[in-house]
């Protein structure tokens, strides 16, 4: 028998989940910006939870510095947020719209931007928050997540992150400018990647990216319904591969590819895991393109239109850094007070600048991402 919670708890969660204005907007750090030489570059950015905010940083960084001209951007559940609110920026305003863009909705969706209570729990729980909060209502929640689907626990469907991501992106700009877009969604009934390019981007395309199964239900699309895109590419990388004349890919990657001690709790086993599962698709597509690579040096596979287009790639990555003090843990994946996005913030930003430092250089001569090492681990 389906669970139907009683009347006054639906009507409870539409007042809960109701419309607020978030208050104290960050206004963007300024950052200098360079004069000289720019070049071109795709972004994919994965998707990670709280820690999307490190990629808040990267991003505000690269706009700020104006040295790399951002042609196509993919990106997935958290990743696919900062990519649109990009798009949005650039297509509305350019760069320092966009940075205002991310500012906003990361301040919105903070524990200071005033939510509503449920929405702030939603948010909360998709972001992967610590159960630090014993407050009834966390407890509530959480018990009837164990037991009970979206489907029970949620009759009405209310989708708090989709009202919040309407209020910040203008769909019918994104899909009306120029910049090569594309968000990736796992398919329920196969389990394959769909992508969807900038012409089908919608708020439902989002949320597809960014459904959590145990949260949300499954967003339907064409009768099709999605869940969380990192089932199945975060990010994908290879549309990239096929679209536009730009040969260079910065990956901003969130979800640590290694750990140094083996996870006992059970909240840890559940993060690795998930840490796993989410970083496999985009290891494998990095895989692929290097075999590609190396054919093409060993004359086996020869570039062009004839080959379906197959050419070299140029690789580059940031990476989220371990740092500590809390900032590299299964908790910290959801705490979402502002002080804690902006250090991540901070993060992104400096991690970014490194970057330009190091290989602004190799932008368009060559990868910096070498897979060699990883590669030859798995050989031993």
């Amino acid at each position: 028998m389906t669970f139907q919670p009683p009347r006054a708890l639906g009507q409870w969660l539409a007042q809960a989940f109701g419309r607020r204005q978030p208050k104290g907007e960050h206004a963007p750090t300024p950052v200098k910006r360079h004069t000289g030489p720019r070049k071109r570059i795709n972004l994919a950015l994965q998707g990670g939870g709280a820690h999307g905010a490190f990629t808040w940083g990267v991003l505000d960084h690269l706009l700020a510095d104006g040295r790399l001209v951002i042609d196509g951007m993919s990106g997935t559940s958290a990743g696919a947020i900062n990519a649109v609110m990009v798009a949005d920026g650039l297509a509305r305003g350019g760069p320092e719209e966009a940075r205002q863009r991310l500012a906003a909705f990361w301040r919105a969706a903070s524990l200071g931007g005033d939510l509503p209570v449920g929405q702030r729990l939603a948010i909360e729980r998709m972001f992967k928050v610590s159960s630090s909060d014993d407050s009834p209502m966390r407890i509530w929640m959480d018990a009837m997540a164990r037991f009970l689907s979206p489907y029970d626990i949620n009759p009405l469907n209310i989708n708090p992150l989709k009202e919040l991501i309407e209020k910040f992106v203008d769909f019918d700009a994104v899909r009306g400018g120029d910049l090569a877009l594309y968000i990736a969604a796992t398919n329920v009934f196969n389990g394959e990647l769909r992508v969807f390019p900038r012409a089908e981007i919608t708020a439902d395309a989002v949320m597809a990216s960014a459904c959590l199964p145990f949260l949300f239900r499954a967003v339907e699309i064409d009768g099709v319904p999605y869940w969380d895109g990192g089932y199945a590419g975060n990010p994908v990388v290879f549309p990239h591969f096929y679209d536009g004349a730009t040969e260079d890919v910065l990956i901003v990657q969130i979800n640590p590819v290694a750990r140094q001690r083996t996870p006992r709790s059970n909240r840890e086993i559940m993060s690795r895991v998930n840490e796993i599962t989410f970083n496999a698709p985009l290891l494998a597509e990095l895989r692929a393109m290097e075999k590609i690579d190396a054919l093409i040096d060993d004359g086996k596979l020869l570039p062009g239109p004839f080959n379906n287009g197959v050419r070299r790639m140029r690789l580059h990555r940031i990476v989220l850094p371990h740092v500590g003090g809390g900032f590299d843990t299964p908790r910290s994946k959801l705490k979402t007070d502002y002080e804690f996005f902006q250090t991540l913030h901070k993060l992104g930003r400096r991690a970014a600048r490194r970057f330009l430092d190091e290989h602004f250089d190799a932008v368009g001569e060559r990868s910096t991402l070498d897979l060699r090492p990883e590669e030859a681990a798995e050989k031993v």
